[in-house]
């Protein structure tokens, strides 16, 4: 399913926008202040006008197919400081201040699981 774009979001924004075939953009949430990789959500244009419009981070939920604000239900929102676009255009940056824990386990980001390899140091 291609989501439409929103009518909402700046049309010199839009056009740089490299869109998934469901029209969404991966957006990571870091935290403003330490740099911190709290989350990974995703937006399609329409969540991305409504974050840029109301300064609250909003996402597309892939599996409940619906737009939701971080901590609009768990009360740990995202306040949104500044949004960038990568450079190739198909990756969101937010930098937020987090109020609470920014994963729906509670812990305080969703890369507290374990470290996965140290990789290969030279």
């Amino acid at each position: 399913m291609t989501r439409p774009t929103s009518e909402g979001l700046d049309p010199a924004i839009a056009d740089r926008l490299k869109r998934d075939p469901d029209g969404l953009v991966p957006a990571v949430a870091q935290q403003h202040d330490t740099g911190e990789v709290l989350m990974l959500g995703y937006m399609d244009d329409e969540a991305l006008a409504r974050t840029l419009a109301t300064g609250r981070a909003t996402y597309w939920s892939r599996s409940r197919q619906e737009y939701w604000v971080k901590g609009e239900t768990s009360g740990h929102h995202q306040y949104v400081k500044e949004v960038r676009l990568d450079c190739d255009g198909d990756t969101i940056l937010l930098k937020v201040d987090q109020v609470g824990p920014a994963c729906h386990t509670g812990d305080h980001t969703c890369f507290d699981a374990g470290l996965l390899s140290q990789g290969a140091v030279s």
